[in-house]
């Protein structure tokens, strides 16, 4: 097709791609503003909706947004497609799948069978015609399970990321906070910590504190150092007690470059830490954060908006059946989030596209300092994210982060959310902390000593 047009009173819109019409569709951002993508007006942005909702969902699988012979992420996307999944839905326009995805009949079951079928354009599409209210119906109506030590993802449960960091990698001082956060519940996803320095040695120091505490406890979890992905597996090479691997990834080949990964790259650490087999409950030993912005930041959007570019990661992730995937979504900075309303709308958007394309998400609910943002902001989003039914939240000490110097949130907003929501732990986890938070008490005892 040569363009899309919209007719608003005696104004003409015109939109020269399908590129194009999802950028200046999509719910105002700085990022995009930045990338001289966004609509000039709320007129403007209504016209590419009204365009845009009356699309069919079956153009987005002939008019690839970055050419399928110049990028790996849309040839694994286009590969990978299940058409016969996608026949559910393969009559409808973008509108109309809005409709259908807020009916009562699409249910959790339905929508996990469809998720094979379904490309990130277009969920990240339909989630621009949707208010929040919409993104949290339809995101909460899908249940991804994944599982290693712990199940993660159920109905009625919240986990979190115990996420000790220190500045200077001080084993006594991550420990203590590893304590910290298991007397508090938090820990059932990974205990995962980004390290100061990014060496073999290091991570394999790490790994082994962290797993010296799981065995001495018989702690039902995993653990995670998130160093750069070759890093994490030189470790592994050198006998390291690796669980979940870790990389940040993004939505084009061009930007994963610019992390320094591939798909042939991550294939092979997802044979590696498979085959060592250390999972009691399950198998999926990968870990993906992802962020709007990411792409644009490294000038390797393609002229895409940040959205679609952050679904697109999510379309990368899945290939892989991670057991962790979350987007870190204040993270970047307000050049690509400027403030708390729009942080709130990419969490939610990330969330339900996630969820949408049969991904375990989680979210860093989290701000840098310098963002219009405050901790107020950030309890909204976690409100709405709990009811949407995110598989887990971070859990740091104090919810400030002083090695990565941004704010996230605590144990104590976990415990929040359980209590309003009636949200317990993975169970695995569950039966454990009451069994064995008194000793706990004892070893913080010893370390603070």
């Amino acid at each position: 097709m040569s363009g899309y047009r919209t007719v608003l009173g005696s104004r003409v819109y015109q939109f020269p791609d399908l590129k194009m019409l999802l950028a200046k569709a999509t719910p105002l951002r700085s990022g995009d503003e930045l990338a001289g993508i966004a609509a000039a007006s709320a007129e403007e942005r209504v016209a590419a909706q009204m365009a845009l909702a009356d699309l069919p969902l079956r153009e987005f699988l002939s008019e690839p947004l970055i050419p399928y012979e110049s990028d790996e992420v849309t040839r694994l996307i286009f590969d990978s497609h299940d058409d016969a999944a996608f026949s559910a839905v393969s009559h409808l326009t973008v509108g109309e799948f809005r409709d259908w995805l807020l009916d009562e009949r699409a249910d959790g079951g339905t929508l996990g069978r469809l998720a094979p079928g379904l490309i990130p354009e277009q969920v990240a599409a339909v989630s621009k015609l949707m208010r929040l209210q919409d993104l949290v119906k339809v995101a909460r109506k899908v249940s991804v399970v994944s599982r290693f030590r712990t199940t993660v993802g159920l109905p009625g449960r919240l986990s979190t990321r115990l996420q000790p960091n220190h500045p200077a990698d001080d084993a006594r001082a991550i420990a203590a906070a590893i304590i910290d956060g298991l007397m508090l519940g938090s820990g059932d996803a990974v205990i995962g910590v980004n390290p100061a320095s990014d060496s073999p040695a290091i991570v394999h120091e790490l790994l082994t504190l962290i797993d010296a505490i799981r065995q001495r406890y018989e702690i039902p979890t995993q653990s995670c150092v998130l160093a750069h992905i070759t890093t994490q597996l030189e470790a592994l090479r050198q006998g390291a007690p690796v669980d979940l691997l870790f990389q940040s990834i993004a939505g084009t080949e061009a930007a994963n470059r610019s992390f320094g990964v591939n798909i042939a790259l991550l294939r092979e650490a997802w044979q590696a830490a498979s085959e060592l087999k250390r999972g009691t409950v399950g198998q999926q030993v990968m870990y993906f954060e992802t962020g709007q912005g990411s792409a644009l930041s490294a000038n390797a959007h393609h002229s895409l908006d940040q959205q679609t570019c952050e679904a697109r990661a999510y379309g990368l992730a899945r290939y892989f059946q991670p057991m962790l995937v979350n987007t870190v979504v204040g993270f970047i900075g307000p050049e690509y989030l400027f403030n708390g309303k729009q942080i709130l709308r990419a969490a939610l958007e990330d969330h339900f596209c996630g969820k949408l394309l049969g991904l375990p998400m989680g979210c860093d609910i989290c701000y840098t300092n310098h963002a219009e943002a405050d901790d107020d902001d950030m309890d909204a989003i976690l409100t709405m994210l709990a009811a949407a039914g995110v598989n887990y939240i971070m859990g740091v000490p104090g919810a400030d982060d002083i090695m990565l110097n941004y704010q996230s949130s605590s144990f104590h907003d976990a415990l929040y959310l359980r209590s309003v929501f009636g949200l317990r732990p993975a169970p695995e986890f569950e039966a454990w902390v009451a069994a064995r938070r008194p000793e706990l008490r004892e070893m913080l005892a010893l370390i603070e000593a």
